[in-house]
């Protein structure tokens, strides 16, 4: 079917502009989104060492809850066992060093464990924020703002974001079957963005339909969730079921519907059954399970789930629990790194696994593959990094609509005589250079102080870094405008992102053993070069 000429005219007008509208604010949330798939990785070197003896053994880790939680009552109401510490920094037995006091101070946390001798020995640990910053500014797009305003406004800009993909697939699908490999790249320049923005748009359009999709219920969740509760009343036994914690954890707090039927429902008589009253419990503590029996229920229960950490929670009322954070390859899952199960830390006996991977009710696994889709949650590393490849080359997208139209828009205004550029075209073309070059200099930049900065950053200062190179960008883009500021400013930020490489390599030497720490390396490495390559190829006015 043919559209007629003014209706694909409508959409390519409104495909522009909200594209326009929300470009800057997209080219900001995917490259970011980009750098948190080394999030993990990242927050590890990163975070100052500490003074930590070697992680005792799992079956050690009831004597050193016992002597730690004697010293430190306070944790006793919250704690976290790792189940397979990397190392001795990580620690095996953790808790928040706050006092629960909430306060604008660093994020203390306190690891414990036993000497040669089975003397205890607790340091406090402070993790670096870099990591985190990042990750926050994808979800709110760049905007410094308090969180629940911006992921509103963020909500605004994903809704435009679906408007711009629907109406520019109705307005240029029938062109590109025709020029869909022609990329014109020794002809106009208008041409060559035109060629490029058209072949990024078609090759990833279902990723950027996922995008749309799942962060605009990520941006409107409360309300979401608000409507199902009133379809699907919660029962009481799963109030606690889908608590929010830890970086496995997904969902707002207190979105549990209580056991699952059928699998999990059986599974939790099982578990019962086996643990019974007489369980083996922590010596000195109130009677909930070892971490070695609750390993040994979660993989009766679960035998490809994987578990890497246990909190321990006490809720009052005969409802303390443990929360299993960990993965399983076989399924999608709800968090960027896994899912979680909660255990009645008593007895065993299932609370919740509606955000387990592989034992969800079917209307929670629905909402977890809108998670897992925009995560990259599944499939393993190959799945990450094309979710690498896709969010910088979807970064890249949104540049090229914004050069598109700059350059469009000022073959108009010389066909109509105009000798000097409206003053639109050029705070967009400004806008454009300063806000891109601006944010892929403020990232870096974040991770080159990181050094230095005290306990590796925490996050007013890892975002005072960011928005002052970010600010400092667009400030240049403004006061050299043209072609040389072009040049000027994307070699100035292929210049502070090659910095990152270099750093990696005098202060994370440990890091660059590892091949989450080569890449991460290798994607700075290859980022600069892409930067200074654009700048030299900047050799005329556009």
């Amino acid at each position: 079917m043919k559209l007629r000429a003014d209706f694909v005219q409508l959409y390519r007008d409104v495909h522009s502009w909200v594209g326009i509208i929300a470009g800057l604010f997209l080219f900001v949330a995917f490259y970011a989104g980009a750098v948190t798939m080394f999030e993990e990785p990242l927050q590890s070197w990163a975070s100052a060492p500490v003074a930590l003896p070697p992680p005792v053994s799992l079956e050690r880790t009831p004597e050193l809850l016992q002597k730690a939680l004697a010293v430190h009552p306070e944790a006793r109401t919250d704690y976290t066992i790792a189940v397979t510490p990397e190392d001795a920094q990580r620690g095996r037995l953790t808790w928040d060093g706050s006092g629960g006091q909430v306060h604008h101070a660093p994020t203390q946390v306190m690891a414990a464990g036993l000497d040669a001798e089975g003397n205890l020995v607790v340091v406090p640990r402070t993790p670096s924020d870099a990591a985190r910053f990042v990750d926050v500014l994808h979800q709110q797009v760049g905007l410094p703002l308090p969180h629940t305003p911006a992921m509103i406004l963020m909500g605004i800009v994903a809704l435009l974001y679906a408007i711009a993909l629907v109406s520019g697939v109705i307005a240029y699908l029938p062109a590109l079957v025709k020029t869909l490999f022609a990329v014109r790249l020794g002809q106009s320049v208008r041409k060559r963005w035109l060629d490029l923005h058209n072949l990024l748009g078609l090759f990833s359009l279902p990723f950027h339909l996922v995008m749309a999709v799942s962060s605009v219920v990520f941006a409107f969740h409360g309300q979401i969730f608000a409507i199902e509760h009133l379809l699907f009343p919660a029962p009481v036994a799963g109030q606690h079921g889908g608590m929010q914690g830890g970086r496995h954890g997904g969902g707002p707090a207190g979105h549990g519907h209580g056991p699952a039927g059928g699998r999990d429902a059986q599974s939790a008589a099982v578990v019962t059954s086996a643990a019974g009253a007489s369980a083996p419990v922590v010596p000195g503590l109130p009677p909930v399970l070892a971490p070695t029996d609750i390993l040994a229920l979660v993989t009766r229960q679960a035998p490809g789930f994987v578990p890497e950490v246990l909190n321990y929670m006490q809720l009052g009322h005969g409802k303390d629990v443990v929360r299993v954070f960990g993965y399983d390859a076989r399924y999608p899952t709800r968090g960027p790194t896994g899912g979680f199960m909660v255990l009645n830390s008593r007895t065993g006996a299932v609370q919740s696994g509606e955000y387990m991977p592989g034992h969800q009710p079917a209307k929670f696994a629905i909402l977890t593959s809108f998670f897992a889709l925009h995560f990259g949650s599944f499939g393993g590393a190959p799945v990450r990094w094309g979710y690498v490849v896709l969010g910088l080359a979807g970064a890249f997208l949104f540049y090229t609509g914004n050069q598109l139209w700059i350059v469009s828009r000022r073959r108009r205004e010389r066909q109509s005589g105009d000798v000097v550029e409206t003053r639109g075209t050029r705070l967009l073309a400004a806008l454009t250079t300063g806000c891109t070059t601006g944010c892929v200099a403020g990232i870096s930049a974040v991770f080159c102080a990181v050094p230095v900065l005290p306990f590796g950053g925490t996050y007013g200062a890892v975002s005072a870094v960011y928005y002052s190179v970010f600010c400092l960008f667009v400030g240049a883009a403004f006061c050299l405008p043209g072609q040389r500021g072009i040049r000027l400013l994307l070699g100035a930020a292929g210049g502070v992102t090659v910095c990152v490489p270099l750093m990696l390599c005098l202060h994370g030497a440990h890091l660059l053993r590892t091949p989450e720490g080569l890449s991460v390396a290798g994607m700075a490495a290859l980022l600069s070069a892409f930067l200074f390559a654009g700048a030299v190829k900047h050799t005329r006015e556009i």
